[in-house]
């Protein structure tokens, strides 16, 4: 989707004291392969502070940073991969009350680790729509530091990092404009992801914690005895949905400065993003990546951040954001930076 009025007034992001992985396989936490291959050298760990709190520290930054007065604010979406707080609870209104405190429609946005991505293109949408108000802010975060998750066996694919994002859209100026935005989703891999899982009782529920390996496990197995897994390649996905949201915003691929991906591990990375769009790891984020791990939907605006305060992109220069997330989906968002957000 082609966007003429679109812009990043104030991006944050909070990610707390790292742990290296060579400490996590001392402790017996990791195996020592599995960390070689991942090329990960340390991963964000947040202890026992709550994700939403990391979120509305987040939020209060990017919303100093845009200059925008909390008035001017429509609404604000916020995302997370894993459990925000009790059950029942409404974790966006906690970050609403700490970061805006107005009375705004919050919305959470769950769509795994593409929820602030996804955000972005509704927050398109909505201020499109809404004339009344020019900012939506967003947020998401994540503490992966429960008895549900092991964030160092969950997944072959990345190993899972806390943290925080936020980010104020407007439709009326900001320090990039954001030309184009759009997802494109592969439904048939929905199985792939689910593996061999039941759909009630839902797993957690009876006490089974999160094990995204097993699930591709199973379908290992399945094809050992003869039962092809879901078709569908993410990389293609990738490739796909890149190319649309260049042409719709009239920028080639070689004009893309860097590219923020999220923090999948080294060969992972390279099958599904750094390959399908044809460059290399220097042009991408894997330098804060490698260092921080996957904070789930928090990585696209944590990485921008990371360009931003080590001057790696300035005025003039284009910048892709894009994520993955299980469906299979992927959204992308092609942006200009037009010049510098606010430092308080």
């Amino acid at each position: 989707m082609r966007l003429e009025h679109l812009y990043l007034a104030g991006v944050a992001a909070v990610l707390p004291e790292v742990v290296e992985t060579e400490r996590a396989v001392k402790e017996g936490l990791l195996d020592p392969a599995v960390r070689e291959a991942s090329g990960i050298v340390s991963v964000a760990v947040a202890g026992e502070v709550p994700a939403p709190d990391l979120a509305a520290e987040a939020a209060a930054a990017a919303v100093r940073r845009s200059g925008r007065r909390p008035e001017e604010f429509a609404a604000l979406l916020h995302s997370g991969a894993h459990f925000q707080g009790p059950d029942g609870w409404s974790p966006q209104h906690y970050v609403l009350r700490k970061a805006l405190d107005v009375p705004i429609p919050a919305l959470e946005v769950r769509q795994g680790c593409l929820g602030m991505l996804a955000s972005l293109e509704l927050a398109a949408y909505r201020l499109a729509a809404d004339p009344a108000r020019p900012a939506v802010l967003l947020t998401a975060a994540d503490n992966f530091g429960t008895p549900m998750v092991d964030r160092w066996r969950a997944s072959g694919l990345f190993l899972l990092a806390d943290g925080a994002a936020a980010a104020v859209v407007t439709r009326d100026g900001g320090f990039a404009r954001v030309l184009a935005v759009g997802s494109l989703s592969n439904p048939e891999m929905e199985e792939f992801n689910r593996g061999g899982e039941v759909l009630f009782p839902p797993p957690v529920t009876v006490g089974r914690p999160l094990n995204l390996e097993a699930r591709r496990q199973y379908w290992r197995d399945q094809w050992a005895q003869g039962v092809l897994p879901p078709m569908g390649n993410l990389g293609e996905l990738v490739a796909d949905v890149a190319a649309r949201t260049l042409a719709e915003a009239g920028v080639a691929m070689e004009q893309v400065r860097r590219v923020v991906h999220i923090g999948f591990s080294k060969g992972p990375l390279t099958d599904t993003f750094l390959d399908p769009l044809g460059i290399d790891a220097d042009r991408g984020v894997w330098e804060f990546t490698r260092r921080t791990g996957h904070a789930g939907a928090v990585d696209p605006f944590s990485g921008l951040q990371y360009l931003l305060e080590t001057g790696q992109v300035e005025a003039g220069d284009h910048v892709m954001l894009i994520g993955a997330a299980p469906g299979a989906e992927v959204t992308c968002a092609v942006l200009e930076i037009t010049g510098d957000q606010g430092t308080s």
